[in-house]
This record gives C-alpha cells, sequence and structure tokens, in this order.
C-alpha cells in the first residue's frame, strides 16, 4: 500500500503530540535527560498556541511525523520550529517541510526568515540556501549560543 504525506495546518488538540515531537527530535541529538527537560518549557505548545500561529503538520498514514512554524510578520519572519520525528530524519521528509514553510512565508508577504537554529541542524539550513548571520542565547540554557541564520524567501 502507498503512503502519502499530508502537509495540513495543525490542530489545537495536537498540542502536547506536537511539544512530544520537538522534544524527541531533539534528543536524536545526542542530548541528556536533564538537557531536554531544561529545554521543555521553551519547546512546550499550549492549545492557544498552536491556535494562534502557523504552524504545519507533515502525517503519514494518520501519524505525526514533522512540523514547521511560520511566525512573525512580513517582510522578515521567522522559521520558529522545524522538527522531524527520529525515525524520519535522513528521509527528505526535512527538505519537503523547508520547501513548503519557504511557500507558506512568500505567501504571506516575508521576504526573509531568521532562524534560531539547533547547532546539529545548521549544516542542514546552510545547504537549504540559508546563511549565517550571528548567534543567539537559548531561551532554555543559560550561556548557551545557538547559531543566528537567515534566509531570503
Amino acid at each position: 500500500m502507498q503512503t502519502e504525506l499530508i502537509l495540513r495546518r495543525a490542530r489545537s488538540d495536537e498540542a502536547s503530540a506536537l511539544t512530544e515531537l520537538a522534544l524527541a527530535a531533539k534528543a536524536f541529538w545526542g542530548y541528556d535527560d536533564d538537557f531536554i527537560e531544561s529545554c521543555r518549557a521553551e519547546m512546550t505548545f499550549s492549545p492557544g498556541d498552536v491556535a494562534q500561529r502557523h504552524i504545519v503538520v507533515a502525517e503519514v498514514d494518520g501519524e505525526m511525523v514533522g512540523f514547521y512554524s511560520v511566525d512573525g510578520e512580513p517582510p522578515t519572519g521567522e522559521l520558529g520550529n522545524m522538527w522531524v520525528r527520529p525515525d524520519q530524519i535522513g528521509t527528505g521528509l526535512g527538505k519537503v517541510l523547508w520547501q513548503h514553510a519557504m511557500a507558506t512565508a512568500a505567501a504571506a508577504g516575508h521576504e526573509h526568515l531568521d532562524i534560531d537554529s539547533e547547532p546539529y541542524a545548521e549544516g542542514f539550513y546552510l545547504k537549504m540556501g540559508a546563511e549565517r548571520v550571528g548567534e543567539s542565547l537559548s531561551g532554555s540554557i543559560p550561556g548557551r549560543v545557538l547559531p543566528r541564520l537567515r534566509v531570503a524567501v
């Protein structure tokens, strides 16, 4: 049976599933449990967050396998999230989500998107055309610095 990838807006009742997928994707990079728990508050979605933000879910056979969010007002927005379920990393899903996010941002009138990147994902974003423009402080881990990227939409 052929599996079909569906991209659709996230629903408010999926807030906890979005949170758990994001935390699982973060843990993929080998962070220990204490580190992941330190990130939990920043990476937790509430039903209100989902209702107010532009979050797009990737679904295969009824299961959430990834998602992204485009946040902020044009002309410069933010790729606020882009997470792929660990068993889907390396399958091309990230590129599909990226292309959809760029089309979504363009349709909303964004000229650029900024990205505070997971350090291990920086190479992916650079390959997709983003450029490093600086650094940002982590909202979860005091003193931790994240790559700050920007991509023209």
